[in-house]
């Protein structure tokens, strides 16, 4: 079986470098050309089925995907950066770096915010469910925590080795029959290479 990972397209947002969390933020212009140049790829792949975070930037990159019949859960949902929700990355370095590069690393909940073990236990929930019933190609539709979080369970890559996941990305974890978990792909873009990838 392989979980296919697709990060949404930049978010209005992402394109200003804020912290979303769970707020409820749609696509950009730029995120949905994105979203639609990753189309052809989903397509040739043809998943068995598809979940998805139920927030709006990922229900649009979903539909601009063209995925068949998603099951959305509020279970995908990025995690909760509380008190961070809305504000610049600039700002919360500013005012505190340790804080920002150990939130990044796993180790630090930002105020009011949702640690990452409870964060990386929920999402992975999701996926052991989905696990009783395997298909070929697994569509998970989500957010870059959320892959990050997948990448840190079956992978065990800790959060702070793994860099931000590219908006409209394409990740592929691959599940043995012999239950081994291997990296098939990583922040796939069919038409650019970025390595500066918005949090």
């Amino acid at each position: 079986m392989r979980i296919l990972l697709v990060r949404h397209g930049q978010s209005e947002w992402n394109a200003s470098h804020r912290l979303q969390g769970q707020a409820d933020i749609a696509l950009s212009e730029l995120g949905r050309i994105q979203a639609e140049q990753l189309k052809p790829v989903i397509d040739e792949i043809g998943p068995c089925r598809t979940i998805s975070s139920d927030l709006k930037r990922v229900r649009e990159t979903t539909t601009l995907i063209g995925a068949d019949k998603p099951s959305f859960t509020e279970d995908l949902r990025e995690v909760d950066v509380g008190d961070w929700t809305g504000r610049t990355i600039e700002d919360i370095q500013s005012e505190n770096e340790a804080a920002y590069l150990g939130w990044r690393a796993g180790t630090v909940t930002p105020p009011a915010g949702e640690n990452w073990k409870v964060f990386s236990d929920r999402v992975s929930e999701v996926i052991r469910n989905e696990l009783s019933n395997p298909c070929e190609n697994l569509l998970v539709v989500c957010h870059g925590g959320v892959i990050r979080a997948l990448l840190n369970h079956f992978l065990g890559l800790e959060p702070s080795r793994i860099i931000p996941v590219a908006p409209a990305s394409l990740t592929a974890i691959r599940l043995l029959n012999n239950k081994t978990e291997r990296l098939e792909l990583f922040n796939y873009r069919p038409n650019k290479l970025d390595f500066q990838a918005p949090d």
